[in-house]
């Protein structure tokens, strides 16, 4: 029995056409002449009082779609038996719908061509409403179509119409479809009669259920004869004809589950023979060669195996298949849409995450900057501090550096000095030579060196207070130094700590100390040098020291320079002072 869904397919587009207005609306009067031209094709006894009972509560005006269909189910598609023509019905909704939306003069195929695209549409397109045909059923059409005229697929032909289909709807309405036929767009250079011819084969494929066709000898049950006839295989039933035109039928093998087909040996004259045995005949054919007789044998075969596990045609089957195809991949699609929304939600959750430890790592390294900003403020506040210290540093050592210049200059003063007081030295002791040979004066001179040994004596006690005090001037000098190297080696150690960039600098300031040093060193022992010479200038500038008669012992040298007495002299004196000394300490 055909489906319910398939009749309604035929029917929608006659109530479409019927909706003038294309409002979704038809008026009753229409409904009536449209439900009584159903009953009629269908063979149901129309009843026109169901219908008036049906919408006697509905007198507004046109009636709908929804409206309509309970109807429909109840009084008319409820009531439908196996007995009417499929084809004939087909037409009558075919005749009501066509001449409102197509027109077949400028296309290449016919009304009657068209009224067969036209069912094909409808086994092909989808079960929802508005009804349209995907891109994969008119792929398969074409295809189909293709084989049927002999010619050959062009997969990059439809891939850029496909191209062009996916950039409108993905999909065809029945007269789209019907004017891609017509319009020749994958059968250029294809003339009427084959266009209408791959039509036709199609359309016995899909909408007849006419599996297999063609020319075969049967053998005759009661004369025994081989006759030339034309058979047609159909899902449940095999039909010979006289002649392809099916005008007269000779009769039916009727296939269930309990045939079967096998093929026979050459006999009587006959070749490619094979066997339809049926509950109560069997019949015995013979096909023009070995692969007609092959495609004969797979064809019926497979129509028995579907008999067998309760399927309808296979055409139908692949069609059920097809869509549970499409509906599996719409499903992984919407599937994978669901999957991508929740990972674009996460993501962007991510995002949101990431943006706000972005705002946070920038917070952060906007505050590491004000804290660096602030460490190299304090760091260049350190530098000019340790700077400006250097620079009075340097002052300090500029002006000690004066200083130990103008004492230079002042040495070099005193040394000019002491070279000339050497050069009178030397004038005197020329002068004291020639006074030694002088005899007649030994004893004035006897008195006189007595008097200077005592004045000597106590010069000597001068002298060595003198060098008491200026021992005692040395150690104040001394510890005066030590201060002021700790006070500087202090200074160095905070400036090592803070400032590791001036190491280069300290170890200048280090060789300038050290230069300091030696010529603070230098500049006491020349300033010693200078107060020596200078006492002893001044306490014997102008002196003459007399040479005793006798042996001219060595001349002894002192560091104050040479001594007034010699050797033995010194011996003498310090004899008595050790006499003197112990004599105090046996006293005490």
């Amino acid at each position: 029995m055909w489906l319910r869904d398939e009749l309604l397919k035929s029917i929608w587009h006659a109530f479409t056409a019927l909706d003038v207005d294309q409002r979704g609306k038809v008026s009753k009067s229409q409904l009536k002449v449209l439900s009584h031209s159903l009953c009629t094709v269908m063979k149901i006894p129309h009843d026109p009082v169901a219908l008036e009972e049906h919408f006697k509560d509905d007198n507004k005006g046109p009636l709908s779609n929804q409206g309509y269909m309970p109807y429909l189910n109840r009084f008319i598609l409820d009531k439908v038996q196996e007995e009417f023509d499929v084809l004939e019905f087909n037409k009558m909704c075919w005749t009501l719908c066509y001449k409102k939306n197509i027109c077949t003069k400028h296309l290449l195929v016919s009304d009657d061509d068209a009224f067969k695209v036209w069912c094909i549409f409808n086994f092909l397109s989808e079960d929802n409403y508005p009804l349209v045909i995907v891109t994969e059923e008119i792929e398969y059409f074409l295809r189909k179509l293709m084989e049927a005229t002999g010619s050959g697929w062009s997969e990059e032909k439809f891939a850029d119409y496909k191209l062009q289909l996916n950039t409108k709807k993905n999909c065809l309405t029945a007269w789209e479809l019907i004017e891609l036929v017509g319009m020749g767009y994958f059968s250029k250079g294809m003339n009427h009669q084959t266009l209408s011819m791959g039509i036709t084969e199609v359309f016995q494929e899909l909408i007849l259920d006419v599996l297999k066709q063609g020319y075969m000898m049967k053998k005759g049950h009661r004369r025994k004869n081989w006759t030339e006839r034309w058979f047609v295989l159909r899902p449940n039933s095999l039909s010979y004809y006289v002649c392809e035109d099916l005008v007269e039928k000779k009769g039916d093998i009727i296939l269930d589950r309990t045939c079967c087909v096998e093929s026979l040996p050459d006999k009587e004259g006959k070749k490619c023979l094979f066997i339809i045995k049926c509950t109560d005949k069997s019949f015995e054919i013979s096909a023009s060669d070995k692969k007609k007789k092959q495609e004969w044998l797979q064809a019926i075969q497979t129509c028995i195996q579907l008999l067998r596990s309760g399927l309808s045609s296979p055409h139908r089957e692949a069609r059920l298949r097809r869509r549970e195809l499409r509906q599996r991949q719409q499903a992984e699609e919407d599937d994978l849409a669901e999957r991508m929304k929740q990972l674009q939600v996460a993501n962007e959750n991510k995002q949101r995450q990431l943006e706000g430890m972005r705002k946070k790592i920038e917070e952060a390294a906007a505050k590491a900057a004000m804290e660096e900003h602030r460490r190299k403020e304090t760091q260049f506040d350190l530098q000019d501090r340790y700077r400006l210290d250097l620079e009075r540093e340097k002052m300090v050592r500029q002006q000690m550096e004066e200083q130990v210049a103008q004492k230079s200059c002042e040495l070099e003063q005193y040394l000019q000095r002491v070279r000339e007081l050497e050069d009178m030295y030397h004038r005197l002791e020329e002068a004291l030579e020639d006074e030694r040979q002088a005899t007649q004066d030994e004893e004035a001179m006897h008195k006189l060196q007595a008097r200077l040994l005592e004045e000597e004596v106590a010069k000597r006690a001068e002298l060595e207070q003198i060098h008491l005090q200026q021992q005692r001037a040395l150690s104040q000098t001394e510890a005066e130094k030590q201060e002021l190297l700790a006070e500087q080696r202090a200074k160095e150690r905070d400036l090592q700590a803070a400032m590791l960039q001036l190491e280069s600098l300290e170890r200048e300031r280090h060789r300038a100390l050290e230069q300091y040093e030696k010529v603070s060193r230098k500049l006491e022992r020349a300033a010693n040098k200078t107060k020596t010479w200078k006492d002893k200038v001044a306490k014997h500038e102008g002196l003459v020291r007399l040479i005793q008669p006798g042996d001219k012992g060595p001349q002894r040298i002192t560091n104050w320079g040479p001594a007034s007495f010699t050797d033995a002299e010194l011996e003498l004196r310090k004899k008595s002072w050790q006499e003197s000394k112990n004599q105090g300490a046996q006293a005490q």
